[in-house]
């Protein structure tokens, strides 16, 4: 049986960790590589850091952050933010990612997933697919969940797959921040047609949550952030427990 993974995420601006609610009033959390090393150090499976600034005069910044982290760490990383070219994939990748993640860029450019996938593999490609529910319908929201997309979550995630996508990470926009659990219906419903792995991202509050998403929700990986950057839930004490209630994860 495949183990569940526990993925720690981490938004990054010009070079620092920060935390905050929809980009608004930002904190410093702190350094992106001791940070991650942390989480690595605690039984983390993944990490996935978001240039959440993703600006053109930042790439090298980026960059050579993501040598440092490679440098840093020992587990597997996905860097993500800006990335609209198979070039800037390249580069990424080249600096020491282990994957990278599209979200807008690709919506706006489907072709991009082919792109990338057709030079590194498919299983260097995440698909960020960021969906609000509406009336029963699962709108595609872009730019960090602010505006509609004319796309609908299963059938754009169905397509992101068969253009070579290696994973989908699924964040429910009406659950995220919440804390309330994650939409374990609609992720169980995203598992079972897709061929690939889901991360499930949004609402996690609880070890509970983390318990249900991968029984009910049939996820794959869990991400979280908040929870994991204020301490509240301690990644080896929540994989200890996810054991005891019979999830299959590395302890």
């Amino acid at each position: 049986m495949v183990r569940k993974r526990i993925i720690p995420c981490l938004d990054v601006l010009d070079g620092k960790t920060v935390k905050g609610v929809n980009f608004i009033n930002l904190r410093e959390m702190g350094d992106p590589v001791e940070m991650g090393r942390y989480y690595a150090e605690q039984g983390a499976d993944e990490l996935v850091y978001l240039d959440i600034s993703a600006s053109y005069e930042g790439r090298g910044t980026f960059r050579s952050l993501v040598s440092r982290i490679a440098k840093g760490i020992n587990i597997p990383f996905t860097v993500g933010g800006g990335i609209s070219s198979a070039d800037d994939a390249s580069a990424l990748l080249d600096s020491g990612a282990d994957k990278v993640s599209v979200n807008t860029s690709a919506l706006e450019n489907p072709d991009l997933i082919d792109k990338i996938a057709s030079k590194f593999g498919s299983q260097f490609i995440v698909v960020a697919v960021d969906a609000l529910e509406r009336d029963g319908l699962w709108q595609v929201m872009k730019k960090g969940g602010r505006y509609a997309a004319n796309r609908e979550l299963f059938e754009w995630s169905e397509e992101a797959c068969s253009r070579g996508a290696g994973e989908i990470l699924f964040t429910s926009v009406g659950h995220d921040g919440t804390r309330g659990g994650f939409a374990c219906s609609t992720l169980s419903l995203l598992s079972s047609m897709l061929p690939v792995p889901v991360i499930a991202s949004g609402g996690a509050g609880n070890m509970s949550h983390f318990a249900q998403v991968f029984s009910d929700g049939k996820a794959d990986a869990a991400l979280a952030a908040s929870v994991f950057h204020s301490g509240e839930i301690p990644v080896p004490v929540l994989k200890k427990w996810l054991d005891s209630q019979g999830i299959n994860v590395r302890i």
